[in-house]
C-alpha cells in the first residue's frame, strides 16, 4: 500500500491530465474525427459479419458445432493474452501506426478465409490458426481505440456516445448482412467466403481512413524501456488511481457472475421459451436501448460522471430479473432495452473518464489492462455459466445475478474515490 500511495501523490487521482493538442476545428465532425468514425464504424460492422460466417461455414461444412465455438476461442486467447503488449507497443510507436498494421494483419487473414471457404472445405486447424491471427490483429488495435479519441475531439464525452450509437448500429446491421449474404449465395461454404471477402474489405477501408489521419503531437517523446518495463510502468499508473483499479476490480466481478453468464443464459431461456426467432428480435431491441443509451449520454453532462454511471447500471438489475422470472416477450423486451441503454450510458461515462484523467504517454497502456482483465473475466463467466446453470438452474443464476449487480452499484456508489470523481470540463 506505500507504493500505491507514493505513486498516488506523484500523480493525483483526481487531477485532470493536461490539456493534449487536438484537432485545430472546435466542431466535432473535424477532418481527423470523420476519418476515423469512419474507419470504426465499418470496422466494427465487419467484426459482426465473423461469428455468422464462421457458423456458416463450419456448420456447412459438416463440423459440430463445437467447432465454431473453438474458431471464436482462437480469436479470444491470443487478443485476451496481447493486449496488454498491445498497449504498450501503442505508446511507443504511435496507435495510428499500431492501428493500421493490425488492419493489414487481418485484411491477410480474412482474405486467405474467403479464398478458403469459396475454395471448397478448409481444414478446421487453417481456421483456427486465421482465427488467431485475427485475435492478434485485434490486440494490436484495441489499445487505441481509446487514446486516439481525447486527440481528435475537443469535446470527448460527445465523440464517445457519437461512436456508441454508431457501433450499436453497426453491431446489429453486421450480423444481418451477414446473414442475408449466406442466404442468397449458392451453399454455406460459398456464403461464408464471400462473408470474409466483405470482412477483408472493411479492414481495408479502416486501415486507408486511419492512414489518412493527420494527428497532433502529445508533447515530447518520453523514454522508453523495455517491453516488461513498460508493462511494470503501465502497472504503476493503473494502481496509483483507485477510481480506475477500484472499478476495473469490481468489474471482474461483474463480468465473472453477471455479464458472462447472461449472453448464453439469456439465449438458451428466450429460444427454448420462444424460438430462436424471438431471442434475435430481443438482441435488435438490446441493440435499440444501446442506442438511446447513447443519445442520452449525448444530451447529459453529470459532473460525477461515474456516479451517474452506476445509478445507470440499475437498467441491467431491470433485464436479469425479467429474464429470471421467465415474463412473457413484452416483459423481455422492456429489460433488454433497458438493460442496451443501460451499459451503453456507463460505457460512455467510463471511456470518457479514463480519456480525460489520464496521461496521455499511459492511456493505451491503462485501456490494455481494463480490456484484458474485463475480457478474461468475461469469458470465464461464460465457460462456467452452463456447468453452474445445470446444477442450479438458469433462472436462479440469473436471479443471483441481480442480487450480485445491486451490490456492484452500491460498491460503486459507496467508494468514494468513484463516487466523487469529476468531471473534466
Amino acid at each position: 500500500m506505500t507504493d500505491k500511495r507514493e505513486a498516488a501523490q506523484a500523480i493525483p487521482e483526481t487531477a485532470p491530465r493536461e490539456p493534449q493538442a487536438v484537432s485545430r476545428s472546435s466542431s466535432l465532425w473535424n477532418r481527423n474525427f470523420r476519418l476515423f468514425f469512419v474507419a470504426r464504424t465499418v470496422a466494427v460492422f465487419g467484426d459482426g459479419m465473423v461469428p455468422v460466417a464462421l457458423a456458416a461455414g463450419l456448420l456447412g461444412a459438416g463440423h459440430p458445432g463445437s467447432s465454431v465455438g473453438y474458431a471464436l476461442a482462437a480469436w479470444i486467447g491470443p487478443f485476451a493474452v496481447l493486449v496488454l503488449f498491445g498497449g504498450v507497443l501503442a505508446d511507443r510507436f504511435t496507435p495510428r501506426r499500431m492501428m493500421i498494421t493490425a488492419d493489414a494483419l487481418r485484411l491477410a487473414g480474412a482474405s486467405v478465409l474467403a479464398a478458403s471457404f469459396a475454395a471448397g472445405d478448409p481444414s478446421v486447424w487453417v481456421v483456427y490458426g486465421l482465427s488467431a491471427v485475427s485475435g492478434v490483429g485485434a490486440a494490436l488495435f484495441q489499445p487505441g481505440v481509446a487514446s486516439i479519441v481525447p486527440r481528435i475531439a475537443h469535446d470527448v464525452q460527445r465523440a464517445n456516445a457519437v461512436l456508441r450509437v454508431c457501433e450499436a448500429l453497426m453491431t446489429m446491421a453486421g450480423p444481418a448482412f451477414a446473414g442475408l449474404v449466406v442466404g442468397l449465395s449458392d451453399g454455406a461454404g460459398a456464403g461464408a467466403g464471400a462473408v470474409f471477402a466483405a470482412n477483408a474489405a472493411t479492414f481495408a477501408v479502416s486501415g486507408i481512413f486511419l492512414f489518412l489521419l493527420r494527428l497532433p503531437s502529445v508533447g515530447d517523446p518520453v523514454k522508453r524501456g523495455s517491453l516488461m518495463a513498460e508493462l511494470v510502468v503501465g502497472w504503476h499508473e493503473f494502481t496509483a488511481r483507485s477510481w480506475l483499479w477500484g472499478v476495473i476490480a469490481i468489474w471482474t466481478v461483474y463480468g465473472l457472475t453477471v455479464a458472462g453468464p447472461m449472453l448464453p443464459l439469456t439465449a438458451v431461456l428466450v429460444t427454448e421459451a420462444h424460438g430462436s426467432g424471438t431471442y434475435g428480435a430481443l438482441m435488435a431491441v438490446n441493440g435499440a436501448g444501446s442506442v438511446a443509451g447513447g443519445l442520452l449520454a449525448l444530451r447529459l453532462r453529470p459532473r460525477r460522471p461515474l456516479a451517474a454511471g452506476a445509478v445507470a447500471l440499475l437498467g441491467v438489475v431491470v433485464n436479469l430479473l425479467v429474464l429470471g422470472l421467465g415474463m412473457p416477450v413484452l416483459g423481455l423486451g422492456i429489460g433488454q432495452f433497458a438493460g442496451g441503454a443501460a451499459f451503453a450510458f456507463w460505457l460512455v461515462m467510463w471511456s470518457t473518464t479514463v480519456q480525460t484523467h489520464v496521461p496521455a504517454d499511459a492511456l493505451n497502456r491503462m485501456h490494455a489492462y481494463d480490456v484484458s482483465g474485463s475480457l478474461l473475466m468475461m469469458a470465464a463467466g461464460r465457460a462456467l455459466a452452463g456447468p453452474v446453470a445445470e446444477m442450479a438452474g438458469a433462472d436462479k443464476v440469473l436471479l443471483a445475478g441481480v442480487v450480485i449487480m445491486v451490490g456492484v452499484v452500491g460498491v460503486l456508489l459507496g467508494a468514494r474515490p468513484i463516487r466523487e470523481l469529476r468531471r473534466v470540463a
